[in-house]
């Protein structure tokens, strides 16, 4: 069952209302009040359709956050085939929280590079909430050098709040592993295409986002930091985030007409965790179309289109 947020709590009361009638009612009395159910199913559509058309920014921040949209093994399991995970940075060890590996998209070979939040208590520990460390971005420039050598195009999916700021991950050197991703991303003579899934958070995104083609689902967010992080420097306290979520220009729509990102992905209504499966299928459809208008160009231009198109950000507005 989904786990509804504050602002859908109209269209909760309207969806318990119609499961009561359900269940009050029982097998032999649907057909009694099937007229009743469908006025009240259209109801819930048109009042989740309105809701949606006019999220804030700050709503957009707690969709993307919802702990039912599709994850990292989601996207494996529904959207690629033949996945076969590659772990270890060679250096100190293995970090859950950035996974990737071999796998087949739509009868292409690719190297599938992404963050894992989990969906439960014991799983989001063991992915740390999708908080990368420094073996987790060692690990994603292993698996993009790879790539590489074997001509293979690169897919990353980001969901995460940022990397892991523990004093253990600042003594391995966070901030390098994070520059040193960004550097190999920008280096790759593979196509690459990368999409914000769910949170795009600071640098710890930015290190798996670096491609010439940045899509980006229409309810997910993507900026420097949370908005409860902003509020908390600019206002000192974290209930100011509505306000900073509005003026970080955090959201799809404000990232495609800044440049920041090239294309927007449509969720099913209601955001992907109503219909990951759909939401999976639109996203793999996008990328690989974006993969074919890759296809034909030379390691050297897709070193220059990454370069244009971060150079361009914020420019003729």
């Amino acid at each position: 069952m989904i786990s509804f947020l504050e602002f859908e709590k109209p269209v909760a009361e309207l969806e318990q209302r119609i499961a009561d009638l359900r269940a009050a009612a029982g097998e032999d009395g649907l057909a009694d009040i099937s007229r009743e159910l469908e006025r009240l199913e259209q109801k819930s559509a048109k009042l989740l359709e309105t809701t949606y058309s006019g999220l804030t920014p700050w709503q957009k921040t707690q969709v993307a956050r919802h702990p039912g949209r599709p994850h990292f093994r989601d996207y494996v399991a529904q959207g690629f085939e033949h996945f076969m995970p590659l772990g270890g940075d060679r250096l100190y060890g293995d970090d859950q929280a950035i996974m990737g590996g071999l796998a087949t998209m739509q009868g292409r070979k690719v190297v599938l590079i992404g963050h894992e939040k989990g969906h439960d208590t014991e799983s989001r520990i063991k992915h740390n909430f999708g908080m990368g460390k420094p073996e987790g971005y060692r690990k994603a420039i292993r698996l993009m050098e790879l790539a590489d050598r074997f001509g293979l195009p690169v897919v990353t999916l980001v969901d995460t709040s940022g990397a892991f700021p523990g004093i253990e991950a600042e003594e391995r050197g966070q901030a390098e592993a994070i520059a040193r991703s960004t550097e190999a991303c920008l280096a790759l003579g593979v196509p690459m295409v990368a999409a914000i899934v769910g949170e795009g958070g600071s640098g710890g995104a930015v290190a798996l986002a670096s491609a010439e083609r940045v899509l980006m689902f229409e309810h997910a967010v993507y900026s420097v930091i949370s908005p409860e992080g902003c509020a908390s420097i600019l206002w000192r306290t974290a209930e100011k985030a509505p306000q900073a979520a509005e003026a970080m220009k955090l959201t799809a729509q404000n990232l495609l007409q800044l440049k920041v990102i090239d294309r927007i992905v449509k969720e099913p209504l209601g955001g992907a965790q109503r219909d990951p499966g759909a939401a999976i299928a639109a996203l793999v459809e996008a990328i690989g179309e974006e993969l074919d208008t890759l296809a034909g160009f030379s390691p050297d231009e897709l070193r220059r289109q990454r370069e244009e198109r971060f150079l361009a950000i914020g420019h003729d507005l």
